[in-house]
């Protein structure tokens, strides 16, 4: 494999990672914060109604975590194509 294919491999895992993680996001902040409000606010989570927790909190948690996911998933791709620091 050349030089060339190995830098368009790798960005397009990379892309691929991104909207993966990023599709999550959505589902979450648009989807369970919006979509799915009144179907989540039936359950309540410390008081709140889930459809306002995921509106306010759940999603910022969630955001979070993916950043660190894909910290974690960029590393590990780095590893694979030998490009890490």
């Amino acid at each position: 494999m050349s030089q060339q294919e190995k830098m368009k491999a790798y960005w397009r895992r990379n892309v691929k990672i991104l909207l993966s993680l990023l599709a999550v996001w959505f589902t979450v902040s648009f989807g369970c914060g919006i979509l799915l409000v009144d179907v989540l606010n039936k359950v309540q989570l410390g008081g709140f109604k889930l459809g306002f927790w995921f509106a306010q909190q759940g999603a910022i948690y969630v955001f979070v975590i993916l950043i660190f996911v894909y910290v974690w998933l960029l590393n590990k791709l780095d590893r694979e194509f030998d490009v890490h620091e």
